[in-house]
């Protein structure tokens, strides 16, 4: 028999069978894991497995290949962020592309915490939009897509960044665009940490990494789709900021 404990980030929980669901969860040392949970449905266990929730787990199987089982225990809720429209949208789209992307049983634990710090944000909409912005980034820098933001891919310049190479995810500077301009991605302020924190300008760097996501983190996965919680993220950040 195999067992080993941790903590674990409910990323999605499906019926299985009558009573039973399987659960799938992101934890720092066993990377996204799932495993059958015995009673899962019944309304003592239900409500403890929602997504974005912390849970203390224990994973028996017994051989490594097995789906498994888990035994859970609540650690923490994050019911107040399903309360607002934009952090509800949030933990959506934070757990599906956590789904999507990340590849089964394989450690990422400095993503695990940057997920947690994410989800622990009071539901503020502006910190949490800003947040969610930076953890996109992280996201992108974990799974190998990252952004290299410190200085023109062109002329060198760190000043006058305007743009992102969508072939290089390097920035760009108005002057280094030249003609190619109408080919790049929009680099907001915000993305580099300057000027005022605001509704569009957060969408606006959203969409910059909103076509890494879709075009290089997702196609490297089978191509799947955005999850459509992501949409109502930069929705609600447009509108509600």
């Amino acid at each position: 028999m195999i067992e080993w404990r941790d903590e674990g980030t409910v990323l999605s929980v499906r019926p299985h069978g009558e009573t039973s669901a399987i659960l799938d969860v992101f934890t720092p040392g066993h990377g996204r894991h799932a495993g059958v949970v015995r009673g899962g449905v019944s309304r003592r266990v239900a409500p403890m497995l929602q997504q974005g929730a912390d849970l203390a787990v224990v994973w028996r199987a017994r051989i490594e290949e097995q789906l498994g089982s888990f035994t859970c225990e609540p650690l923490r809720s994050r019911a107040l962020l399903f309360e607002h429209r934009l952090t509800l949208a949030g933990v959506g789209a934070v757990t599906a592309l956590l789904a999507l992307s990340l590849p089964e049983r394989d450690p990422h634990p400095g993503l695990h915490a940057a997920t947690r710090l994410l989800l622990d944000l009071a539901p503020d909409p502006a910190h949490w939009a800003l947040g969610y912005l930076h953890w996109e980034l992280a996201l992108l820098e974990e799974m190998g897509f990252g952004l290299d933001l410190s200085a023109c891919a062109v002329t060198g310049a760190r000043e006058g960044l305007v743009h992102v190479s969508p072939r290089s995810g390097r920035a760009v500077s108005r002057a280094g665009a030249g003609e190619w301009a109408d080919r790049l991605l929009p680099l907001p302020p915000v993305m580099l940490g300057q000027g005022a924190v605001t509704g569009p300008g957060i969408a606006a760097a959203l969409v910059t990494t909103g076509w890494f996501i879709e075009h290089r983190l997702l196609q490297a996965h089978g191509g799947r789709a955005p999850p459509a919680a992501r949409g109502r993220l930069v929705d609600e950040i447009r509108r509600g900021l």
